[in-house]
């Protein structure tokens, strides 16, 4: 904003709020998601963050607020792997545990999860473990004490495939959006590709 003043001219200068000025912190406050369920964990959560002096609570109130894609499923087969020489501990995932039938025998764990699929509960009781919920894991380790923090493949999305450099340039494993069989593609897809920018991209 330029004004003029006794024949001289000035610049008032602002915040550049566009660059982001005046952001301090871009995190999630509360959960997108209109579970009640969640709900009620993120203020138990938060409470036990504010009050307890533990970081445990810190990070599962974090990943309870995160969006669904990084909440991500854990197999039986993983988890087990994970929890190999923990007996005694539980462990504590903000996502869903699945089963996995390439896993013939299932140990006895303790697993504190948002979610189970059927099958993957009746599997883990039959072994004599437990499935817990997040409210009784506050009520037996509210500091997280003898608690195994695990978190499942985040990047294992079909859409994780197709980022990175563009399909077909040098050392490039990125999975293109167009199709690729040959036998299939017809007459106009893909012909000259990395030549010309119409057809796929020009390198």
């Amino acid at each position: 904003l330029l004004s003029t003043r006794s024949g001289s001219r000035s610049a008032n200068m602002g915040i550049d709020l566009k660059a982001g000025g005046r952001v301090k912190k871009t995190c999630r406050k509360e959960p997108v998601s209109k579970n009640p369920y969640v709900t009620l964990l993120v203020k138990l959560y938060s409470f036990l963050a504010r009050r307890v002096e533990a970081p445990f609570n810190k990070v599962i109130l974090k990943r309870l607020m995160m969006a669904k894609r990084f909440q991500a499923p854990m197999s039986l087969q993983r988890l087990t792997r994970f929890m190999a020489g923990k007996e005694g501990k539980t462990a504590v995932i903000v996502g869903t545990i699945t089963d996995d039938v390439r896993l013939l025998e299932v140990p006895k764990l303790s697993v504190c999860a948002l979610r189970f699929t059927e099958t993957a509960r009746a599997r883990i009781v039959k072994a004599g473990g437990e499935c817990l919920t997040f409210d009784e894991l506050a009520l037996r380790a509210p500091k997280g004490s003898n608690c195994v923090l695990l978190r499942g493949p985040t990047k294992r999305r079909e859409a994780e495939r197709h980022f990175g450099p563009a399909p077909g340039v040098p050392h490039s494993h990125t999975k293109p959006y167009i199709r690729v069989n040959t036998k299939t593609k017809g007459r106009k897809f893909e012909q000259a590709r990395g030549k010309r920018a119409s057809r796929g991209y020009k390198a």
